[in-house]
C-alpha cells in the first residue's frame, strides 16, 4: 500500500535536492507488525499524506500489536513529517499500539517528543466546538457538584460541632476568643452605622407618605416592625458577609495557599475542627447580639426623623414603637441572625478551603464567600417569611 501527495496539487517550482515528493508505503507482510516507511522529499509545499488516511488500516482487523516506522529513505524533511508523526502517535495510543521509532533519525525523534509532549500542536488534537446542549448539560452537572460539595461540608461541621459540644473537639480556645472579637466588638461601628441610615431612610420614606393622611406617628410603627421582624436581621447578615465571611474566606484561602491547612492533615488534625468550628460558633454566638444592637441604632435612626422632621416628641415616639413591636418579633429576628450567622461561617469556610493554589484565587475565594452567603441569606429570609405566616406569627 502506498499514498502519495494529491497529483493534481499545485506545486512551487521544486528545489535543488527535491527529485522525488513524499510518499508512505504500509509493508503488512507481518499483519500483527506493519512497517511504515516514508522515502522522497517531505516538506509543507509538498502536500504531504496525513495521518488520517493511516486510521482505518489501523483500525479494520486484525488490529496491529505493533507498527515500525522506517524513515531511512526520507530524503529532506521539515515540521511537515513531525506534525504527521505526531498524529500518528495519538491515533496508535488511543489504540494501545506500540509504535518503534528507532528506524527514523535522531533529531527527528526529539521533535516527535516535544511535539507530543504539547498535544494542542497537532492537527489531531483540535477542539471540537459543544453544542448549546453540551454545555448547559457540563454547566448544570458543575453546579450540582458545587451543591453536593456544598451538603458534604456542612454535614462534616455538624459531625464537628457536636464532637465540640462534648468537648472532643480540637480547637484552640484563643482561635474562638479571637473570632468573637473580630466579629463581635469590632464589627458594632460598621453595623451602626448601616442601621442607622437604614432607618433613618425607611422613616423618612414612610412620612412622606404617612403626612398626607395626618397618621405621622405610624412612622414609629413602620420603622419598629420593620427593623426587629426583618431589617435588623438582614442588615446584619449582609454586613458581615461582606466583611467576616470575606475574612474567614481570606484566611483559610491564604493557609491553603501556603499549604498550612495540608500540614494540619499530615499531623492528624482535623482541619474542620481546629479551623472552621472556632469561626462557626464566634458568628453565631455574636450574630443575635449584634442583631439587637442594631434594632436599637435602627428605631434610633427612625426616631431622629420622627422628632426632627414630623415633629414627635422622643416619649410618644418611643411609646409608639413598644406598642407596635412585639416579643414574638423579637425573637423571630433573632431566630433569623443565628441561621444567617451559621450560613455566613459556612458560606466563608468552605469558600477559603476550597480556594486554589495561586495568590489570585484567594481573592476569588473571598468574592465568592460574599456572593453566596448573601444569595444564601435572602433565599432563607424568603423561606422564614413564608413559615412564619404560616404559623401566623
Amino acid at each position: 500500500m502506498a499514498l502519495r501527495a494529491t497529483p493534481g496539487a499545485r506545486r512551487p517550482a521544486r528545489r535543488h535536492g527535491d527529485t522525488e515528493s513524499a510518499s508512505l508505503q504500509i509493508d503488512d507482510t507481518d499483519p500483527n507488525c506493519p512497517t511504515i516507511r516514508l522515502s522522497g522529499v517531505w516538506r509543507l509545499h509538498h502536500g504531504m499524506p496525513n495521518a488520517k488516511q493511516l486510521e482505518p488500516k489501523l483500525t479494520s482487523p486484525p488490529i496491529p500489536h505493533r507498527i515500525i516506522i522506517d524513515g531511512s529513505a526520507l530524503a529532506a524533511w521539515d515540521s511537515s513529517v513531525v506534525s504527521f508523526l505526531a498524529g500518528l502517535m495519538q491515533i496508535c495510543d488511543a489504540r494501545q499500539i506500540t509504535v518503534d521509532r528507532s528506524g527514523l533519525p535522531e533529531g527527528l525523534n526529539r521533535l516527535i517528543d516535544l511535539a507530543c509532549l504539547n498535544p494542542e500542536a497537532t492537527p489531531s488534537s483540535v477542539a471540537v466546538p459543544e453544542s448549546l446542549l453540551a454545555r448547559t448539560g457540563k454547566d448544570m452537572l458543575a453546579r450540582l457538584a458545587t451543591v453536593g460539595g456544598y451538603v458534604d461540608f456542612i454535614g462534616t461541621v455538624v459531625i464537628a460541632l457536636s464532637a465540640a459540644m462534648i468537648g472532643r473537639a480540637r480547637y484552640r480556645h484563643i482561635d474562638l476568643i479571637e473570632v468573637v472579637r473580630g466579629a463581635g466588638a469590632s464589627a458594632l461601628g460598621i453595623v451602626a452605622l448601616i442601621s442607622y441610615l437604614v432607618g433613618t431612610i425607611m422613616a423618612f420614606m414612610g412620612a412622606v407618605q404617612l403626612q398626607q393622611f395626618g397618621a405621622s406617628i405610624y412612622v414609629a410603627d413602620l420603622v419598629g416592625i420593620a427593623t426587629v421582624r426583618e431589617m435588623g436581621a438582614m442588615m446584619t447578615g449582609v454586613i458581615m458577609s461582606g466583611r467576616t465571611g470575606a475574612a474567614f474566606a481570606a484566611q483559610l484561602g491564604s493557609m491553603k495557599v501556603t499549604q498550612e491547612i495540608d500540614a494540619l492533615a499530615t499531623m492528624g488534625i482535623s482541619p474542620i475542627e481546629f479551623l472552621v468550628v472556632p469561626r462557626v460558633i464566634g458568628l453565631v454566638l455574636m450574630m443575635p447580639l449584634l442583631c439587637l444592637y442594631a434594632d436599637f441604632v435602627g428605631i434610633l435612626g427612625g426616631a431622629t426623623v420622627g422628632v426632627g422632621m414630623l415633629g414627635l416628641t422622643f416619649h410618644s415616639y418611643l411609646q409608639q414603637t413598644i406598642a407596635a413591636i412585639s416579643l414574638t418579633g423579637v425573637i423571630g429576628g433573632l431566630v433569623k441572625s443565628i441561621v444567617y450567622g451559621v450560613l455566613i461561617a459556612i458560606a466563608g469556610c468552605y469558600q477559603g478551603l476550597q480556594c486554589g493554589e495561586s495568590s489570585s484565587a484567594v481573592g476569588d475565594a473571598a468574592t465568592a464567600a460574599v456572593v453566596s452567603a448573601i444569595v444564601m441569606i435572602v433565599v432563607a429570609c424568603g423561606i422564614f417569611a413564608v413559615l412564619f405566616h404560616i404559623l401566623g406569627v
